[in-house]
Order: structure tokens, then C-alpha cells, then sequence
């Protein structure tokens, strides 16, 4: 029974693991680069949220993660305009490569100067600590409520994308910006766009995570692994194959740990390895 309740935390947990890699494959899918800057963007949501809930004790806690997400996607929005629209006019990937790898080692040296390198966590009163028993598991209701979140957002997402205009203009974008731009759309809108609502969606992940457990501005560099490792996962493309990833991921972890108490996250990380020889185009991708 004890490993059937581990393995069933595990997928709660790869709820929010989920939620680390949807900015990630949005990013990917529509402008075909890889934000190196994305951890941090969710621990500066963690760090946003941490503040205003100290700022605003009479909110419930649980309330702050409308202003993240909000400032989310302004700075992703402004980001693009700003400075990664420039990068993707040169026609060479590696120029966003190197621009986001060297905005994340600003932003987590400058986190560490305002903010210190001590860790940090939102106290999410009784939300964070209710439980229930059910068939003789016990259950969190706040890692139910994050699987659930997940699954909404993954499903929000998938819709928008195959069955909106919104949706077909950034599938043609995606294709061919040249050829968007021909019909009328102009990509940088579009670019601005997506990259704010996948800063947006980083940022969301992150007040989630600091009312799960602390963390510190070292913390974006793990965060961006396990975001990666779940786009690669579940399949580049694929929505739904990046939330089964974080489940798989989620699980592979605490069961790792279960076995071996000092393990950390290295059982999630050799399923990736295993899962990059055995289905390297992942559990969703395109199949060519």
C-alpha cells in the first residue's frame, strides 16, 4: 500500500512538473527556440508571490496567483518585444540560445542580490495542509488541486491551439512565419504573444511551487531541467504527451526515492535518458 500511495503523490507532483514544461513547449512549438531564461521566470513568480502575500496578509494566500500570472505575462510580453523579437530576425537559433542563457545568469545573480540566498516559501494555511483518506491512501487536497489546475490549463491550451482562429494563427506562424506574414499576420505580434503567455504560465508554476516547498534563486536551473525533460518526454508538439511526462517524472522521482532515500530526483532523470534511446521522438511527438 505504501508504494501505491507513493506512486499516486508521484503523479500529483507530476502535476506541477507539467506545468514547468507547458511555457517551454509553447515556446518551442510556435517560434521554434529554447528559452534558457525559463527557470527563472518561475522563480521570479515564486518570489512575486512570497512578497505579495506578505504585503497582503487579509487575501487568502491562494489569491496572489492572479497578479503573478498578470505580471507573467507582461515581462514575457516585454521580453519579446524588447529584445528576443531582435534575436529571431538574424535567421540563426543559436543567437536566442545565447541571448535567454545569458538573461538566466542575470536573473538568478540579481535575485541573489536583492533577495539573498536564503530559501524562501508562501504559507498557504489550511489549503497546503488539508488532507483526506481514501481506500486507506491519504491524499493532500493541495497537490489534488494542482493536478487539476494542470489538467485544465492542458486541456485550455490543447483547445485554443486546434480549434480557435487564435489557434490556427499560431499554427501558421509555426509553419512559416514568411508565409503568415503574406496572409496578413504579422509573427512578432504573435511571437510577443506566446512568449507572454508562457512566462505567464512559468510564473503561475512558480507561486504554485512555493506554496509546495522552498526555494532559493539557484532553484530556475533545476526547474528549467525538469521543464526540458518533460517537453522531450512527452514529444515535441504534443500538449498532452508534456503533461503525461511530468506525471511519468513525477513518479519516477518519489518511487526513486522511496527505494533509495538519497536519490533526489536521479530516477527522473535516467528516465529521461532511458526514454531519449528508446522513444526518441517521445510519447506524443510527431511521428515522420
Amino acid at each position: 500500500m505504501d508504494w501505491i500511495s507513493t506512486a499516486i503523490n508521484g503523479a500529483l507532483l507530476g502535476g506541477l512538473y507539467g506545468l514547468f514544461g507547458l511555457g517551454l513547449a509553447l515556446v518551442f512549438g510556435v517560434m521554434r527556440i529554447v528559452n534558457l531564461s525559463h527557470g527563472e521566470f518561475i522563480v521570479m513568480g515564486a518570489f512575486l508571490g512570497v512578497f505579495l502575500v506578505a504585503a497582503m496578509p487579509q487575501v487568502p494566500p491562494w489569491l496572489m496567483i492572479v497578479p503573478v500570472v498578470v505580471a507573467g505575462y507582461a515581462a514575457g510580453w516585454l521580453l519579446q518585444a524588447g529584445v528576443v523579437n531582435l534575436a529571431v530576425r538574424t535567421g540563426d537559433h543559436l543567437t536566442p540560445l545565447l541571448l535567454t542563457f545569458g538573461l538566466s545568469v542575470v536573473l538568478r545573480n540579481g535575485m541573489v542580490e536583492l533577495f539573498g540566498a536564503d530559501s524562501r516559501a508562501i504559507d498557504g494555511g489550511r489549503l497546503t495542509s488539508a488532507g483526506f483518506d481514501l481506500f486507506g491512501l491519504h491524499l493532500g487536497v493541495y497537490p489534488l488541486v494542482v493536478l487539476a489546475l494542470s489538467i485544465v490549463l492542458f486541456v485550455g491550451v490543447q483547445r485554443v491551439v486546434r480549434h480557435t482562429e487564435f489557434g490556427r494563427v499560431l499554427r501558421a506562424t509555426a509553419d512559416s512565419p514568411q508565409v503568415a506574414r503574406l496572409m496578413g499576420v504579422a509573427p512578432e505580434r504573435v511571437f510577443r504573444q506566446v512568449m507572454g503567455l508562457s512566462i505567464a504560465f512559468a510564473a503561475g508554476a512558480g507561486f504554485l511551487l512555493a506554496m509546495r516547498s522552498s526555494f532559493t534563486p539557484f532553484s530556475g536551473v533545476e526547474r528549467l531541467l525538469i521543464a526540458f525533460e518533460v517537453v522531450i518526454i512527452g514529444g515535441l508538439g504534443s500538449f498532452w504527451g508534456a503533461l503525461l511526462g511530468g506525471i511519468l517524472l513525477g513518479m519516477a522521482q518519489l518511487l526513486g526515492q522511496k527505494y533509495d532515500s538519497n536519490a533526489g530526483a536521479l530516477y527522473a532523470h535516467l528516465l529521461f535518458v532511458v526514454s531519449l534511446v528508446l522513444l526518441p521522438r517521445g510519447l506524443a511527438g510527431e511521428r515522420r
